[in-house]
């Protein structure tokens, strides 16, 4: 059984039920909460949404890169996308209307496939603000705006949307499966 650390920045419930669905414990903190002392009992960590512009939260985004070198495997959604940009050292903005609702369609830039998504922001990573380790994963089929990062060489990636969506498309609902996927496999390499 796979245990997943929930930062709670205004999590959505779903969040929580998808990881338990999937057969996984969950340990939910708050946003202020010493991520370090979790690490030796938990086999992911998972950066839930919430409001807000996410630079307000800089000093989480510092505990979220101190776990980079530890090779946590770590996924965010939507804040917790913009979170893991500023960990990494990227730059997010203010957009000039947001994207609220539940067809926004995106593209995964490795597979080229589209997808329907539900989304409720009004923040978005800058890409070229992201270093070489970094790599654009979504892209916003309307204007161009990120809607996911990758690192290059670690187990960490984050969604601009919602793939728990209640209500709203259940297209994107597999990301949970393959992080708890990778978060099993690096458990078992321990």
């Amino acid at each position: 059984e796979l245990r997943v650390l929930l930062v709670d920045t205004g999590c959505k419930d779903n969040i929580a039920r998808a990881m338990v669905k999937r057969g996984a414990t969950v340990i939910r903190v708050p946003s202020h909460a010493d991520l370090a002392k979790y690490l030796p009992d938990i086999d992911g960590v998972l950066l839930s949404n919430g409001p807000g512009d996410p630079e307000d939260l800089m000093p989480l985004a510092m505990q979220i890169r101190g776990l980079f070198d530890k090779g946590v495997p770590t996924f965010g959604v939507c804040l917790g996308n913009q979170l893991l940009a500023l960990a990494a050292g990227g730059d997010t903005y203010k957009l000039r209307y947001g994207h609220r609702s539940q067809n926004q369609p995106v593209q995964d830039l490795l597979t080229r496939r589209c997808y329907v998504t539900s989304q409720n922001h009004g923040y978005a990573v800058r890409d070229d603000s992201l270093g070489r380790d970094w790599e654009p994963w979504f892209v916003n089929v309307n204007d161009g705006t990120n809607e996911g990062i990758r690192a290059r060489t670690r187990p960490v990636a984050s969604v601009q949307f919602h793939p728990e969506a209640s209500p709203g498309p259940e297209d994107t609902a597999f990301l949970f499966d393959d992080f708890l996927r990778l978060a099993g496999s690096m458990a078992r390499g321990r």
